[in-house]
């Protein structure tokens, strides 16, 4: 992939996070972006403006809280998960939420399928037999992945998909989750703000690292036992 033609701006600037307006969402703009810890987040009526919060919320492998209850239903659940499944699916569940709008465009979701198909994007799914209940999408730069929005069909499908991710993703080498923001919701799973200094340093350390996630599907009920997945 070429160089970005985009002279991204300083993400350790404004201290609302956002650090500029414009440019395109072609896959070279936004893995130069992801690179910089940098990620559009586009608003209605706006130019798509460009983030990079502080403080910046990750989810550390060792930092993952499972609670009682949902151990309980992994536990018993005959759900499985995929990688790389059924991108557009996840996609499209995410952007199509009854009741509440949406930050993904058209033009989103086109850019970050195109990046899918250059292996910069993944999705995973969480299935009960052939029925896409939930899943999670986002960006892979090295040993960070960056969350970018997840959607469930079914109680607890949204939880599976994040916790299938991480353990997935520590069990291949990766370094932590970025997911962007805290939610009482993430926060609760294990999520834990930095200072964006700290992420930017961090993203550095890892952004260049080879990490491959096992895709095969896998039974959900496996995340109820100790991380010990092999890699």
């Amino acid at each position: 992939m070429g160089p970005s033609p985009w002279l991204l701006p300083d993400p350790g600037g404004d201290p609302t996070g956002l650090v500029g307006f414009g440019a395109d969402l072609a896959p070279e703009t936004l893995v130069d972006a992801y690179r910089r810890g940098i990620f559009p987040w586009p608003h209605e009526g706006v130019t798509v403006p460009w983030f990079s919060p502080d403080p910046r919320a990750v989810l550390f492998a060792d930092n993952l809280h499972v609670s009682r209850s949902l151990v309980g239903h992994l536990r018993r659940s005959e759900w499985e998960t995929t990688i790389d499944r059924e991108f557009s699916a996840v996609v499209e569940g995410c952007r199509v939420r009854p009741g509440e709008g949406t930050w993904i465009t058209d033009e989103m979701a086109a850019g970050y399928t195109h990046l899918q198909r250059l292996g910069w994007a993944h999705s995973l799914e969480v299935w009960e037999g052939s029925q896409l209940l939930g899943g999670i999408y986002g960006v892979r730069v090295g040993g960070c992945f960056t969350g970018e929005s997840m959607f469930h069909r079914r109680t607890d499908a949204s939880k599976v998909a994040l916790v299938d991710l991480a353990r997935r993703w520590h069990a291949a080498g990766g370094a932590f989750v970025d997911v962007q923001l805290a939610t009482d919701h993430l926060s609760r799973m294990g999520a834990v703000e930095v200072p964006r200094a700290r992420f930017l340093a961090l993203l550095a350390d890892v952004r260049d690292h080879p990490v491959a996630m096992r895709v095969d599907r896998l039974p959900v009920s496996r995340l109820a036992e100790p991380d010990d997945d092999p890699a």
